[in-house]
């Protein structure tokens, strides 16, 4: 078993999604998947049930079931074995698979409308494995079809784990920040942490064009505690705020997580 696959066995993805800091996340990511599951519906003339998507990374069908219901032919793919046996078991009619999002085989170039790629780019530590996984989302999208890729950006791990829990200086003896306070992952490292221009040279290596980009939940993992204190109401305006700026330029950085959106 790897040490991926032992983080994941006793992480309660679930759990997340149901946090504020995830509702946060969920919403404003389904306000643009199903944006461009529109412009699929638009630029095809297929209805749901024959847009065909696929979920790369699908965990425990977080994105994969609701898009289901919905109406949507989706095929879920999950390396974790603990995360795919909890998706199967949920009892839907997603196609869920074991799969690598290094390499997709069990499926034909073009064979998908929209493609989401949420969850390997976080754990993906090389460039290399980036652009591949890139690719090969790209090979498996029909041409003209959307990926949306999202990633942890690297501001939110040096402020979180960095400053707001005293790991800096520990943190530069290691090597684990360069000059710049760019994030270097160690080997026993499970995540990878990227700037803007970083995603930007992985797209013009993969060849895919950007349609937009997007932060998801802001800084709402920053201020979890802040953000649990809220009344609902309150809350509920946090999300208004953050469907607002989501796609401001000046905010993306420092973001927790950013939804990139791009077209083949």
């Amino acid at each position: 078993m790897t040490d991926l696959e032992e983080y994941y066995n006793k992480f309660n993805e679930d759990k997340r999604l149901r946090s504020r800091h995830g509702i946060m996340e969920f919403t404003v990511t389904m306000k643009y998947v199903h944006k461009y599951l529109d412009m699929v519906a638009a630029e095809t003339g297929k209805d749901k049930s024959n847009i065909q998507i696929l979920d790369i990374g699908a965990a425990t069908g977080g994105y994969s079931i609701p898009l289901w219901e919905e109406g949507y032919d989706v095929t879920a793919v999950e390396l974790v074995k603990h995360n795919l046996g909890m998706l199967k078991a949920k009892g839907t009619g997603v196609k869920a698979f074991q799969g690598n999002a290094l390499k997709l085989k069990r499926f034909e170039d073009e064979s998908f409308d929209l493609t989401l790629l949420f969850g390997p780019m976080y754990h993906l530590k090389t460039r290399e494995e980036q652009l591949q996984a890139l690719k090969e989302a790209k090979r498996v999208t029909k041409t003209g079809g959307y990926i949306l890729v999202a990633y942890v950006m690297n501001e939110y791990a040096f402020l979180t784990y960095g400053i707001k829990e005293g790991h800096v200086l520990e943190n530069i003896a290691e090597g684990k920040l360069d000059e710049a306070f760019h994030v270097r992952p160690g080997a026993d490292d499970l995540y990878a942490f990227m700037r803007t221009e970083d995603i930007e040279s992985l797209n013009a290596d993969a060849g895919l064009a950007r349609v937009q980009i997007i932060s998801p939940d802001g800084p709402a993992n920053h201020m979890r505690r802040e953000v649990n204190a809220l009344t609902e109401e309150q809350f509920a305006a946090f999300i208004e705020y953050q469907m607002a700026v989501c796609e401001r330029a000046d905010l993306l950085g420092a973001s927790a997580h950013t939804v990139d959106i791009l077209k083949k």
